[in-house]
């Protein structure tokens, strides 16, 4: 996949099928989207083209503090599994005050018309776009007419009864429902960071932990808890079981995001690891004793190495 920082630059681009959004998630309901781009790019020997946005538009736009405004995924996640999903092109337009002012039109025809002669535009069912989300498939429909190309728009993805969303996505991540989330993502969520120093306790009752620092101030952690997981490290898979809290039976007071390794007993600080959370085990607990917790901790072993085996 080419990424272009820059829509001027993306030149040469053959029969364009295009899309707009912010794609938080890339879930199911955005593949939905690739997945007939992809196809009538083929019917025209064309390139899928995804344009998004950097910073996002509620974080320039609003007033909400990052506490307030998380996303799924970061931008170079979303880059991934946008590559991931088969996408020919990406090109990350940068979002700034000035550029909101764009009406829906302009926008369309000063860089979607203007830079990339598009075959066809495809959007998703609810999909708004320029000032004040004004545009619409009714506008899209008027200036294809105009400007000489197709327009489609792709019917909502319902799975199990569900309208598949990134607000719904991010409602199970924040309640801790790791499989609900994961089944309309089409990919286990999973958070990015570097391995720092922790106070070490875990290792004093035999499960040492890698406590991750997560650099990126909006990205959504889910709910507290004790999860089954997968980690990557120096490109292998390892299971493990993962806290997101503040190890109430430690008392310190302090959030971490931290994993147990199987099978696992490398020195990785300062490396960066993957967690991939694939179900959630319990909340946490406050034990009387350290004994107390190296007993379930035991038990969460043996139900987390049981699942990541079936």
């Amino acid at each position: 996949m080419k990424v272009f920082r820059h829509i001027q630059d993306a030149t040469g681009i053959k029969n364009p099928v295009v899309t707009t959004g912010t794609f938080d998630g890339v879930h199911l309901g955005h593949r939905a989207v690739f997945n007939v781009m992809k196809r009538e790019a083929a019917k025209v020997n064309g390139e899928t083209v995804v344009i998004t946005f950097f910073p996002h538009p509620k974080i320039v736009l609003g007033n909400k503090t990052p506490e307030e405004l998380k996303f799924i995924n970061t931008p170079e996640r979303k880059i991934k599994l946008i590559e991931e999903a088969g996408i020919d092109n990406l090109i990350i337009i940068e979002f700034t005050k000035e550029f909101a002012k764009n009406s829906s039109e302009k926008f369309i025809t000063d860089y979607i018309v203007k830079y990339l002669h598009p075959k066809k535009i495809i959007i998703g069912h609810d999909h708004h776009f320029g000032r004040n989300r004004h545009g619409s498939y009714e506008l899209l429909l008027k200036l294809g007419k105009q400007y000489g190309f197709d327009v489609e728009q792709v019917e909502p993805l319902v799975i199990d009864g569900v309208t598949v969303s990134s607000t719904l996505i991010r409602n199970l991540l924040k309640e801790g429902k790791i499989k609900e989330a994961n089944k309309f993502l089409g990919y286990e969520y999973s958070i990015t960071g570097e391995v720092v120093h922790g106070n070490g306790i875990g290792k004093t009752i035999g499960y040492p932990t890698a406590n991750i620092e997560i650099s990126n101030e909006y990205k959504l952690i889910t709910a507290n808890g004790v999860y089954v997981c997968r980690v990557e490290y120096d490109g292998k898979i390892y299971g493990g079981m993962g806290n997101i809290g503040y190890r109430p039976t430690i008392e310190d007071n302090k959030f971490t995001v931290e994993v147990n390794i199987f099978d696992f007993d490398k020195d990785i600080y300062g490396e960066v690891i993957t967690i991939y959370f694939v179900d959630r085990l319990r909340d946490e607990i406050k034990f009387n004793s350290l004994k107390g917790l190296k007993q379930q901790l035991a038990e969460d072993e043996k139900k987390a190495r049981a699942i990541l085996g079936s």
